[in-house]
């Protein structure tokens, strides 16, 4: 990025006036309004006289004074940890606790007191947004300094919170705008996801950098399917960013296809592994689209590999690779020890560069020291995920550590388990999940799916035949011993297939 990201965003302000920056529900707010609403609340900011760089959590949903509020804080020399606004009331205490944050925006009025630290609340914003003021941009994050903290859900169920830096942003930017992905020049992209997952990052920052217009969905829309089907048709999206699970959901309607979306060309998916038969149904629908399939923790800014699904992948991969690893970005292979592994090998994924948190998680310096180190000089970060490089440098992902499970003594990976549960012909999607007997060891695996078109009169037919091909496919020990079939599986607030929820329900019928 040759110019200051807020600069540039500023300037449309004056070339692009009246060009729509942000579509949401049934309102629009130009570069103009974005411009004005950020400058006031960056000074009322200014004016608190608060510690310079230090967080602001910003609480709500997403609606346009959610982006504006994110420039203002950015311009004001602070960052900010977006919290959504359907979160549990706990994980709004637990993040303060743990930041420590110099101030709340309540974009959404607070469902929690919080107390020790200054408020701005829905009202006080509606307020500061109407006024009409100079601000002169001197001291807003720039370089190393933290930009904005994404908090993950944390394996322990304590959330961590992932700093990244003004520099790792700006290096994902100018990669997603460069030579891989080739988007269009005019930018209308989805924004789905919610603040607080770091995958709306992708077309969050991409768009408003391009001058583009993003349109907005909220989780109340995504989880109304009749509302959903009759939302998207109206929006002029020519990219279309978002997990491979919400895809899923959307290719369950039959009008979701190139003729009622003439302008989409482009779709990027992250956040969970995208599988073959996603991609074969989206490209009958989409036969001109480019899909793309990218991979990156957050603690990586978002994603660091792409590729472009062809035919020639599905042909070759029966297991879709993520990508090739973007320029300023490494990747290798480590064995337990640490130890870099041959090409060729499996082992843990383990990534270097540019774009990889220079800080690693707020206010936790043992979870960070466990995870981050240097290689070569640069920071790096041992991403718990099971890959392998080919020779000439495509990455392809078998699953997580943290999936791998013991059943009667064979080593599991679940993941495994339901990418091959997706090659049986009619299976769409699949979840596979372990029961635990009451001494809390695993007793049986069960798989939750979602079934292509069949003949199959009843449910005990129909198991027979899915275990039957899967014998061909398969250790016996491998075998699901329950299929439980759903029309859809259900998806977290950032739109991922929610397994612990399934993990749950399995484990308390």
């Amino acid at each position: 990025m040759n110019n200051d990201l807020i600069r540039i965003i500023d300037s449309y302000a004056i070339s692009k006036k009246n060009h729509i920056a942000y579509h949401f529900k049934d309102k629009t707010n130009t570069y103009s309004d974005l411009k004005r609403y950020s400058d006031a609340l960056a000074k009322h900011i200014d004016s608190m006289k608060l510690p310079r760089n230090k967080p602001i959590m910003v609480f709500g949903g997403k609606s346009f004074e959610m982006v504006a509020t994110f420039i203002a804080v950015i311009k004001s020399g602070h960052s900010y940890i977006p919290v959504d606004v359907d979160s549990p009331d706990d994980r709004l205490t637990i993040i303060n606790t743990i930041s420590n944050p110099v101030a709340v925006i309540a974009v959404e009025e607070l469902p929690i007191r919080l107390s020790g630290i200054p408020v701005i609340s829905k009202n006080d914003l509606k307020q500061i947004f109407l006024e009409h003021v100079e601000y002169q941009v001197t001291h807003a994050v720039r370089s190393d300094q933290t930009v904005y903290i994404i908090f993950t859900s944390g394996t322990t169920g304590v959330p961590k919170g992932v700093e990244i830096s003004y520099r790792n942003l700006r290096n994902f930017i100018n990669w997603i705008i460069g030579s891989d992905f080739q988007l269009p020049d005019n930018l209308q992209m989805l924004q789905q996801p919610a603040y607080s997952f770091d995958l709306s990052v992708m077309s969050l920052y991409p768009t408003l950098f391009k001058g583009g217009t993003l349109y907005g969905l909220s989780k109340k829309v995504t989880d109304n399917f009749a509302v959903l089907f009759t939302t998207l048709p109206t929006m002029p999206i020519n990219v279309w960013v978002s997990t491979p699970s919400f895809i899923n959901i959307c290719l369950l309607e039959p009008t979701f296809n190139s003729e009622n979306y003439p302008n989409l060309t482009h779709f990027l998916f992250c956040g969970e592994e995208l599988t073959v038969n996603v991609v074969k149904a989206l490209k009958v629908r989409f036969p001109q689209a480019a899909v793309f399939n990218t991979y990156g923790p957050t603690e990586a800014t978002v994603a660091m590999t792409q590729i472009k699904i062809t035919d020639q992948i599905l042909t070759e991969f029966d297991r879709l690779p993520i990508g090739y690893v973007m320029p300023r970005m490494h990747a290798r292979i480590i064995d337990a020890k640490g130890k870099p592994v041959a090409i060729g090998v499996r082992g843990e994924l383990q990534i270097f560069g540019d774009s990889v948190s220079h800080n690693g998680y707020l206010n936790n310096s043992e979870k960070t020291n466990k995870v981050f180190s240097m290689v070569h000089g640069q920071t790096a970060y041992r991403t718990g995920d099971i890959a392998m490089i080919h020779q000439d440098g495509l990455v392809q992902y078998y699953g997580r550590k943290d999936f791998q499970i013991k059943i009667n003594g064979y080593r599991v990976e679940l993941e495994e388990v339901a990418t091959i549960l997706n090659k049986v012909s009619y299976v769409k999607q699949s979840v596979v999940v372990p029961k635990y007997n009451t001494h809390q060891q695993i007793s049986m695996l069960i798989a939750y799916v979602i079934l292509t078109e069949n003949h199959f009169k009843n449910g005990l037919d129909l198991t027979t035949a899915i275990k039957s091909q899967l014998k061909e496919l398969v250790m016996p020990y491998m075998i699901p011993q329950r299929i439980i079939y759903r029309a859809t599986l259900p998806l977290s607030a950032n739109g991922k297939v929610d397994i612990k929820s399934m993990i749950i329900e399995a484990n308390t019928q």
